[in-house]
Formats: structure tokens, sequence, C-alpha cells
């Protein structure tokens, strides 16, 4: 059986937030609780990550939304471990942003070590359409273009998001 973890980004995601709704419809799904949504470290974050990933041998599905993503990228260049696939939605371009991720940069752009898919936005305002490409071509990842859908966030209209399940399944089902 695979796991899905849900990694979730800078503040985490609300109770109507998608990862939080797919939580809820699927009580086997396990977010990644991270040491400090607000102040995060990558060092933190990235060992909360590899905790979450090495607490089975049952390959995981990583499920990423925002500066989950570069948490992804982060831990797939310093560990390995049993990860089938990562869908990583809406990646934060860290080497830009606002947010206080500063231990974050560079962002990674080493390719991963399994299969993933990037969901990227034409209009999000934490990485552009380009660099979100950039991203998935690094990573060798399949990239999504989900049109002008903001950050993929509660904030940008996306509840329980069934493009992204579909994809989500997909990937569990490959």
């Amino acid at each position: 059986m695979t796991r899905v973890l849900v990694v979730p980004g800078y503040d985490n995601s609300g109770p109507e937030h998608w990862q939080s709704l797919w939580e809820r419809e699927h009580p086997e799904y396990v977010r990644v609780e991270m040491p400090d949504w607000t102040q995060p470290t990558r060092d933190g974050w990235v060992g909360a990550l590899h905790e979450a990933i090495a607490a089975s041998d049952e390959p995981a599905v990583l499920v990423a939304h925002s500066l989950g993503c570069v948490t992804v990228a982060h831990w797939a260049a310093e560990h390995t471990g049993p990860v089938k696939s990562a869908l990583l939605v809406a990646p934060v371009d860290v080497d830009v942003t606002d947010l206080p991720v500063d231990t974050f940069k560079p962002a990674p752009l080493a390719p991963l070590p399994f299969m993933a898919v990037v969901v990227g936005s034409q209009n999000d305002p934490y990485a552009t359409e380009e660099r979100a490409r950039e991203f998935a071509g690094a990573w060798r990842a399949v990239y999504i273009d989900a049109g002008e859908a903001g950050h993929i966030n509660v904030a940008s209209g996306h509840g329980p998001w069934p493009d992204g399940e579909q994809l989500l399944d997909d990937l569990m089902a490959d």
C-alpha cells in the first residue's frame, strides 16, 4: 500500500485548503508537521519531512504545496528514502519572494530521483509561470499548466480541487 504524506507550505494549509479537505476525505493521509509554520528553516522543514518519510518502509507519495515543494526538492538533494512520486503544486520561488524563507535559498534545481508532477499557474503571485516551468524541467517533472489559477489555494478559489485529486490518483496508480 502507498501512503500519502501531505507537505503544506508557509503558514500551513488552513481548514478549507484543498490539502486539508483531502485529508478529511482520506484519514489515512498524514500531514507532515513542521517545527514552525511562520518562521520556516530549511533544516527544520527538511528534517521533519525526512522523519515522516523514514517512519515507514512503505513507499510514500508526497503532496506538496508552495514552500512544501521546495522542501521536497531540498530533501531529495540531501536524503534518500521510500518515495514513489510527488505532486508539487504552485512551488514558491524562494529566490525572489518576500516571505521569510532565506534559509531555503537558492532554490534546488537537481533532478528528483522519483516521478513528479509540477502544477503551475500563469498568474501565481509567488512564482512566475516561467519559473515554475524551470523548476519542472530541472526536477525532471511533468509540467501541468493550471491556467490562471493564482497560488492554487483558498485565496485563488481552490477548495476541493478535483483536478488535483485526479493527478494524485494517477500518480498513485503508476
